[in-house]
């Protein structure tokens, strides 16, 4: 893991007495909530419908098991005992009190975290594959550049006040497990045939009230020029962004406004009249970097406990199907653990259960947990003898449910149990079709398909980008939902189709089900995906089979 230094450590504890100050101010009665707003939101605090959220900053979503334990301990002290991994691999807790906010912030910095810039019109947390440095399809591990990114936007002056908030994700593999694409700029790391890092940037892409996938801004762009690029980038966008229409500001809209080829000459002529010499030690900063990052792993051979534990526990065996992953290194294996119970809140794991995954990364893994922007958890580098074990204290936690990348597998936003701008509740919508659909996954092969769900057209559930997608919206004020089809946030990224009319909360599992036996009904083999047969048949099957009734 990258290690932060004294001034880092120094910065954020001045940050965090600063704003100590600024709440003893709001809490007097001497700002007034108008006048706190940009101070709050410069610090990760939001006012939602029923109380302050406090949202954490997880950098490319890797965290260290002290980090993750001072992450129970802040849920057990000062919210309602539990934590809510989000899309960014950041963590927020919902029911902070303002006043222990200074000292929430305090107890972060003791492990080197922080919540600047995880809200407002900023350069947001940047994410990244959360099986970067151990995925066996990765040409190149993302981290170090996600890291320089992360340093040079930081606080950076020219981009504190944005049109609207900024988003970065980095990929370094074959396929794409950051929802690249779906970002408004996207970095897709390689290397060439000298073996020197090389930079695929993607623009324009994003979800919300006009759902964009990113286009191909430059190929192969070297590591030199890669800093000063998506500076001039941002650069054209902070001039030409809108700002008189919240709606329109992401450069989504610009780069479509303007038309990629204007876009594009616009920052190359923006990149030439800049003094590049600020960037001069760039290279140099990567390598350093780089170098904190190199998987230093003890030689492990492949168990034969590990197969006779398969053999006899189907349980432990469907478990490791679905949630064990292929490691680079032999003897090794990539875990992920879902934080989606039958019936559960996506994405909320209590202090016991964060607190006992530290436990677990420590003794039966490296000390490393990230978070995955599907609101899971993984321990990057396993050795094969402990996966049983692992298993086995996962069940005592209920945090071993077999149902990665699963249609169980949900990602859901707050909704309107929580968010202010929500139409409609997301979460109970989450829960039953939670517990209808490992019902299903028991009995049916569904292989991987994606089921996201928003509470509003903002999208934070990103259902523009499931196989699946499910948005609450409200309608005399009666709360329906909206199902969109063949979205994908892979390295094909599509927008969903919307299907047809909307469904009442309790129409939305039977409907569901009937896209699910239209799909088995119709694909050629186990083998084929719902995305296949999507593309294969079309919206209108789908839509035929699904109002059926109509």
């Amino acid at each position: 893991m990258y290690q932060y230094d004294q001034f880092d450590a120094d910065f954020v504890k001045a940050r965090s007495a600063e704003f100590r100050n600024q709440v003893e101010r709001r809490v007097s009665g001497a700002l007034s909530e108008e006048e706190f707003r940009p101070m709050r939101l410069q610090n990760g605090v939001y006012l939602q419908l029923h109380a302050y959220m406090l949202r954490v900053a997880v950098p490319y979503g890797v965290l260290s098991s002290k980090q993750l334990r001072k992450l129970g301990y802040i849920a057990k002290t000062y919210d309602k005992d539990y934590g809510h991994f989000t899309t960014r691999q950041n963590i927020q807790y919902n029911w902070p009190t303002l006043s222990d906010i200074p000292d929430i912030l305090d107890h972060l910095a003791e492990v080197g975290m922080h919540a600047i810039q995880t809200s407002g019109n900023c350069v947001r947390n940047v994410t990244s594959d959360a099986f970067a440095g151990v995925a066996a399809d990765e040409w190149i591990d993302p981290r170090p550049v996600s890291e320089l990114i992360r340093q040079w936007s930081m606080l950076h002056p020219e981009f504190a006040y944005l049109p609207r908030k900024f988003k970065f994700a980095v990929t370094g593999a074959k396929e794409d497990r950051a929802a690249m694409k779906y970002h408004d700029i996207g970095i897709w790391a390689k290397v060439n045939e000298a073996g020197d890092p090389i930079f695929d940037i993607w623009v324009g892409g994003g979800q919300g009230r006009t759902p964009r996938v990113a286009v191909l801004f430059e190929e192969a762009v070297s590591l030199e020029k890669l800093l000063p690029t998506i500076d001039s980038m941002l650069r054209v966008y902070n001039l030409h962004g809108r700002r008189d229409n919240k709606y329109k500001a992401r450069i989504k809209i610009l780069v479509s406004e303007m038309g990629l080829e204007a876009y594009r000459e616009e920052v190359f002529a923006d990149m030439a009249e800049q003094d590049q010499s600020q960037f001069e030690h760039a290279i140099a900063e990567y390598n350093r970097i780089a170098s904190q990052f190199t998987l230093d792993l003890p030689e492990a051979e492949a168990c034969p406990l590990f197969a006779k534990a398969r053999k006899e526990n189907a349980a432990f065996s469907k478990w490791v199907d679905a949630n064990v992953t292929a490691h680079k290194k032999a003897g090794y294996s990539v875990v992920s653990i879902s934080v989606k119970p039958k019936g559960g809140i996506p994405g909320d794991a209590t202090s016991a259960q964060m607190e006992a995954v530290a436990d677990i990364a420590d003794d039966l893994g490296t000390g490393e947990i990230r978070v995955t922007h599907r609101q899971n958890l993984v321990l990057p580098s396993v050795k094969e003898e402990n996966l049983f074990a692992i298993y086995q204290k996962l069940v005592g936690l209920e945090l071993a449910e077999d149902n990665i990348d699963k249609p169980s597998d949900i990602i859901a936003c707050p909704g309107l149990d929580y968010c202010a701008l929500a139409t409609a509740r997301s979460i109970p919508v989450a829960q039953s079709l939670s517990t209808s659909l490992r019902e299903r996954e028991e009995k049916d092969n569904l292989g991987k398909i994606s089921l996201n769900i928003s509470g509003c057209i903002n999208a934070c559930g990103h259902h523009h980008a499931a196989n699946i997608g499910i948005l609450g919206l409200n309608r005399a004020q009666n709360e329906y939902y909206q199902i969109t089809l063949g979205g994908r946030n892979d390295e094909k990224a599509a927008v969903g189709d919307i299907l047809g009319p909307g469904f009442s909360q309790e129409e939305v599992p039977d409907a569901v089900d009937r896209i699910l036996d239209f799909y088995l009904e119709q694909r050629i083999n186990e083998d084929e995906s719902f995305s296949t047969v999507y593309e294969r048949l079309g919206k209108n099957a789908f839509k035929e089979a699904v109002y059926v009734d109509a």
